[in-house]
């Protein structure tokens, strides 16, 4: 359940399959919808802020999308690290953070990708209309550009990997800097991973996180999240998984949405990654709860949602493999 799509980036299509990167591009938006940031560089000490984040999601804390930007989920998950590695959990990318992080993974933070006929091609979705019961008339609601496809394979923000490649056209052939992160696949369902059989989720309301830990108190993974709001409170208690869905169709029914408009009707949105639940729900023993994805992974951790709990979309794949109908969940 969550708030109605909005645009994150799209950028102008050349020759009907070239794609053209430029910062400072003006990126086409749905009326209304705020213009999103450039990012900056930041000078550190130690590191760099992409380096940072790269290294936390590689560790399995994830700092939401890749986006070179200070902020809550990066200092969080930073936290969540620097406590679990005996670190002083000062939630800031220090030297002996770095050095740390550094000395569990030494490769590179970007490493080069090269670009496929499916990457530039499509299909793609030409627009997704904001209304979901015109969402519905649509056969699929896949991606939109090239450059939204490959931002969520490697877990970046537009922004972030047009700044990588400046001035490069993205056509089939070319190699393009990406972060060095594991791909997301939205058609690669999950393979539970067996090891972690006595994981737990917690999500904090106040932290804004979800933790799978295991039964002697492991740190498994750690991720940002968007969980309930005034209007939608994440309903606190101890829950269980009761069913896991891949690719699924999103159920829209006004009457438990409060800002729907007296107009709407029900109606079934079809599969894909800008599906309001994106690629993955994880169903609870709580009638209309889950967790699950978004098609907008930007606004993770920094908005409210309809009470569910939301991931991005390969931070939720990574929570499908790990739990199973029975895996506790508690909402704090």
């Amino acid at each position: 359940m969550m708030p109605k799509r909005t645009i994150q980036l799209i950028v102008a299509l050349v020759a009907g399959v070239a794609l053209q990167v430029r910062v400072g591009a003006a990126p086409k938006a749905r009326p209304g919808t705020p213009a999103p940031r450039t990012p900056t560089a930041r000078s550190l000490s130690c590191g760099d802020l992409v380096g940072f984040q790269v290294r936390l999601d590689r560790e399995g804390f994830s700092p939401g999308q890749i986006d070179g930007r200070t902020g809550a989920n990066l200092s969080h998950a930073l936290t969540a690290w620097q406590a679990a590695n005996k670190l002083q959990p000062s939630g800031q990318p220090d030297c002996a953070t770095w050095k740390a992080l550094g000395a569990a993974s030494d490769q590179p933070a970007i490493t080069t990708y090269k670009l496929t006929d499916a990457d530039i091609k499509g299909p793609f979705e030409k627009r997704i209309p904001t209304r979901l019961e015109d969402q519905a008339k649509l056969d699929t609601l896949g991606y939109q550009s090239p450059m939204e496809r490959l931002a969520e394979r490697f877990h970046a923000s537009p922004e972030l990997l047009a700044q990588l490649n400046r001035g490069v056209p993205m056509t089939a052939g070319r190699t393009i800097k990406v972060p060095d992160v594991a791909p997301f696949d939205p058609d690669a369902k999950p393979v539970r991973d067996a090891a972690n059989s006595d994981v737990r989720i917690e999500v904090s309301r106040e932290e804004s996180a979800l933790r799978a830990t295991r039964a002697d108190g492991t740190l498994v993974f750690y991720a940002p999240v968007s969980s309930g709001s005034l209007h939608d409170p994440l309903p606190i208690g101890d829950w269980k998984v009761t069913g896991i869905g891949w690719h699924p169709v999103f159920h829209y029914n006004p009457d438990l949405f409060w800002d729907a408009s007296p107009k709407d009707v029900g109606a079934a949105i079809k599969p894909g990654p800008n599906n309001p639940v994106g690629i993955v729900w994880i169903a609870l023993n709580l009638e209309h709860y889950g967790l699950h994805g978004t098609p907008e992974p930007g606004h993770v951790g920094h908005t409210e949602s309809h009470g569910c709990v939301r991931l991005t979309n390969w931070d939720a794949a990574r929570v499908a493999a790990l739990v199973k109908p029975g895996t506790p969940v508690i909402f704090k």
